[in-house]
């Protein structure tokens, strides 16, 4: 048997039963009271709290627990421009290695699964060549989740490159759930489930539900374009090789 096929099998099976695993300690396991605990320990590091708040939202990130709570935590410890520079360049930090573990965990499966099926090969290919422009419109939507969008832009053919430079898609919203958590202050109502409020943040809101709103119609419009546009190439390809 193929090696190479062998190795495939071995890094999806590992793959599935990571998130099993997952899926199981998200089920008898109070994460936000976890998250809300490191926060604390976090905050009594000083000079070391920026490389542990880093390490933990890298760690939350790949196991696709949401960064809300650490994110609301950031701006709680470190203030609004600092927690902001922190939590952008964990959220990038903790989205590449997912993106990298999706890619080398999964992709070579996928890429053998398209073997049979070229019109979708085409449309990969597609999406790769416009990756910056897809990546920063799906990090500026909501409607796309952050963690599992950082597996899937790993099984697709999106450069690392491009993908993290979309990744500045990210600011509006981090600097959004910074702002609240900085002006919550103490870390323990420092969550998603209470935020404070007022008319300024309440306004930001708003703001950045349209930001996302756009950004969504136009992540869908442009990549059924891009779809469309690559699935004809192909077509015609395929009529030019059997005349």
């Amino acid at each position: 048997m193929d090696t190479s096929k062998i190795n495939t099998k071995i890094k999806l099976g590992l793959g599935i039963l990571l998130l099993i695993i997952l899926a199981i300690a998200l089920r008898f396991f109070d994460i936000q009271s976890l998250l809300q605990s490191a926060l604390l320990w976090v905050k009594s590091l000083g000079v070391y709290s920026v490389i542990a708040f880093i390490s933990i939202y890298n760690i939350a990130t790949i196991l696709l627990i949401p960064g809300s709570i650490l994110t609301l935590g950031g701006g709680a410890i470190f203030g609004l421009v600092e927690g902001s520079i922190w939590v952008f360049v964990a959220a990038t930090l903790g989205a590449t290695f997912a993106f990298l573990i999706g890619r080398y965990l999964s992709r070579a499966w996928v890429v053998q699964k398209l073997e049979a099926y070229p019109k979708f090969k085409s449309i990969d290919a597609a999406v790769a060549r416009e990756g910056f422009k897809i990546v920063l419109l799906t990090r500026l939507s909501p409607v796309f989740p952050f963690n599992l969008l950082n597996y899937a832009f790993g099984i697709t053919q999106v450069s690392l490159k491009d993908y993290v430079l979309g990744s500045v898609g990210m600011i509006p919203a981090t600097i959004l759930y910074v702002y609240i958590g900085s002006l919550a202050g103490d870390l323990a109502i420092a969550n998603a489930g209470n935020q404070p409020s007022n008319p300024q943040t309440q306004t930001l809101q708003w703001i950045l539900r349209g930001i996302g709103l756009v950004a969504t119609i136009a992540v869908t419009v442009y990549v059924t374009s891009i779809a469309q546009k690559a699935l004809a190439e192909s077509i015609t390809l395929e009529g030019d090789e059997n005349e």
